[in-house]
């Protein structure tokens, strides 16, 4: 998800900005999630103006029903904002929102975009065949896309999602993606939005065509939360936090962890994360854009 400037070395695979350019964080705050918890804030930019906001939480799983209200009022409210921005108005019965779904839905880490749109209330539809209704709803035009992975449909998750595009002409494109961390302890806390799109599979090396402004020919706002991280990138983030430069660390070690032979680790409590955030993700989006669970 990062911008090239965010960029870092083969075993520090991260989407995530904050772990890999410190230097640009512009602003921090703290954010209450009533009852008991607190959020930080963090906004960053890069060189291109492509603007990132991290919210950090704690373990998503062991939120109560209240902090995960107020997570989810928060995340709407920034998703509201960065829309804004994108667009240079803010969203109304005009806008056309196209809403993807990206990763496996049939591999636990992988399903929160897939999960998180299912849960999406599509709305495009009712303003041809039921204006009536459509209206009284008084949302956006949500069109709603879930393009699986290229080992299963033969096809870019970038090309069905630029076909679907073409199409629909949407004003904002807004992907939910499962996310790599470098750090364990961010693993299932730590909810990203950025307006500069998305590579899918970047986080482990595995990029793919990215969907962004110039391949959709809109605004992109990206979001997801990390699921995963890389096991050579679990040993080398050990080392560094016992004090072990990357010049200490003996050639056969860094061979081993080099050799492109590392695996993909995810939380023990996979399926429970994917249930909670694409609750949360998708509560935030129909609330920002749609229509709210009553």
């Amino acid at each position: 998800m990062f911008s090239k400037k965010f960029d870092a070395s083969e075993y520090t695979r991260s989407d995530l900005a904050a772990e890999l350019n410190g230097d640009d964080r512009i602003l921090s705050e703290k954010l209450s999630l009533s009852p008991v918890s607190s959020l930080t804030l963090t906004r960053q930019e890069d060189d291109g103006g492509r603007s990132y906001v991290t919210l950090e939480f704690g373990r998503i799983t062991e939120l109560g029903a209240a902090e995960l209200e107020s997570l989810i009022k928060i995340l709407k409210n920034q998703l509201s904002d960065m829309a804004q921005k994108a667009l240079g108005k803010s969203p109304d019965s005009n806008t056309k929102i196209l809403i993807v779904g990206l990763g496996n839905s049939q591999l636990t880490a992988d399903a929160i975009g897939p999960n998180s749109v299912l849960r999406v209330t599509a709305t495009r539809h009712l303003k041809e065949f039921k204006s009536d209704i459509f209206l009284a709803l008084d949302c956006c035009e949500l069109a709603c896309i879930t393009p699986g992975v290229l080992g299963k449909t033969g096809i870019e998750s970038a090309e069905t999602v630029m076909a679907a595009a073409k199409m629909i002409q949407p004003h904002l494109v807004l992907a939910v993606d499962a996310l790599a961390a470098r750090s364990p302890q961010r693993l299932a806390s730590t909810i990203q939005l950025s307006d500069g799109g998305i590579a899918p599979g970047s986080g482990i090396g595995n990029t793919r065509v990215a969907i962004d402004a110039p391949t959709m020919g809109c605004p992109v706002i990206a979001i997801g939360i990390p699921t995963v991280v890389d096991s050579s990138t679990l040993v080398y983030d050990a080392l560094h936090k016992a004090g072990i430069a990357d010049s200490d660390i003996g050639d056969g070690l860094r061979e081993v962890l080099e050799n492109g032979k590392s695996f993909i680790v995810s939380p023990k409590e996979a399926d429970l994360i994917t249930e909670v955030t694409s609750r949360v993700i998708s509560d935030a989006v129909n609330r920002a854009f749609g229509v709210p669970e009553s």
